[in-house]
């Protein structure tokens, strides 16, 4: 039975220290990825309906001359992409 040479004591050194490496500090999992997706998408969703629903309410209330409801749903967008756009630089940043 003939073997390969065999490793110098740096090499396994080398490739100890790569496995203890990447056990240690594993990539992002593709989990986090995606619960980062869905609570961007409420983070400008709930603002939108939030400002949808008020804004029906005041039109019935306080009528006016444009409508409540186009504008808080647009208010609502604006405030969710604000939001949304924390959360991407709160989870990039940890990097």
């Amino acid at each position: 039975m003939t073997r390969g040479p065999d490793k110098s004591s740096g090499e396994i050194a080398r490739q100890a220290k790569r496995m203890k490496s990447t056990r240690d500090n594993p990539g992002p999992s593709p989990l986090r990825g995606i619960g980062t997706f869905g609570m961007i998408g409420w983070s400008v969703a709930v603002p939108t309906v939030g400002g949808a629903f008020l804004g029906l309410w005041l039109d019935r209330v306080a009528p006016q001359g444009f409508s409540w409801t186009i504008a808080l749903i647009l208010g609502g967008v604006v405030i969710g992409g604000f939001i949304a756009a924390s959360w991407i630089n709160k989870e990039g940043g940890d990097k």
